[in-house]
């Protein structure tokens, strides 16, 4: 019972951190609602192509600190093993930053798509899984400046490494494939555009 209250906790408060909107606090500050312009998300991306370089950074690395104190937070209310995981409470924290990320309740459900705070909670869960996803993601987004198709790549690759390496752990193995389930719905927009070849590219400004 204890460990069920514990997870109970941890999931509110992770999703009350993850609603945090870096993109809004940060475009609000220069007068700017994300929310109206671009594609009207409120993460990193979007906020890079309407406001530049410096408030996207900002942005992605708001965006990374909320997810990795969600993990840290879980981290210490649940450290041993809980369901038969040791990590539980680390992804429960992870899973619901990401969730209040893409749907905070502040702002009518209408949030990020969640990949800063996925590439956070991914390299903590696993630093060397994370760092190879995140390094072949970075490639892709070099090699074709398309940052929604570096994204999913990268929850593709760490869903595929860790379910190898943690085969017969299916706690593991489904949260990796709930977190790639989640960016592809988020990027469903990114992925037709990327089919009619209409998808922005890095370094395009929106409209």
């Amino acid at each position: 019972m204890r460990e069920v209250l514990l997870s109970l906790l941890i999931a509110v408060v992770a999703y009350l951190l993850g609603c945090f909107s870096t993109g809004i606090t940060i475009s609000r500050a220069q007068g700017v609602d994300i929310r109206t312009k671009g594609s009207k998300n409120t993460g990193a991306s979007n906020v890079l192509r309407v406001l530049g370089l410096k408030s996207g950074v900002f942005t992605f690395v708001g965006d990374v600190l909320k997810a990795v104190l969600a993990c840290v937070i879980g981290t210490l209310l649940l450290p041993g093993a809980t369901f038969g995981v040791n990590s539980w409470g680390m992804m429960l924290a992870g899973l619901f930053a990401i969730l209040g990320h893409n749907w905070p309740v502040f702002y009518g459900f209408k949030g990020g798509k969640g990949v800063a705070c996925s590439g956070a909670v991914v390299f903590l869960l696993s630093p060397l899984w994370g760092t190879i996803a995140i390094a072949i993601c970075l490639v892709v987004i070099a090699v074709t400046r398309f940052i929604s198709l570096g994204s999913m790549t990268l929850l593709f690759t760490y869903m595929v490494l860790m379910c190898a390496a943690h085969w017969g752990e299916w706690v593991v193995c489904l949260f990796t494939v709930v977190l790639f389930a989640l960016c592809v719905w988020r990027h469903r927009t990114n992925i037709g555009r990327l089919i009619s070849g209409t998808e922005n590219k890095i370094g395009q400004r929106a409209k």
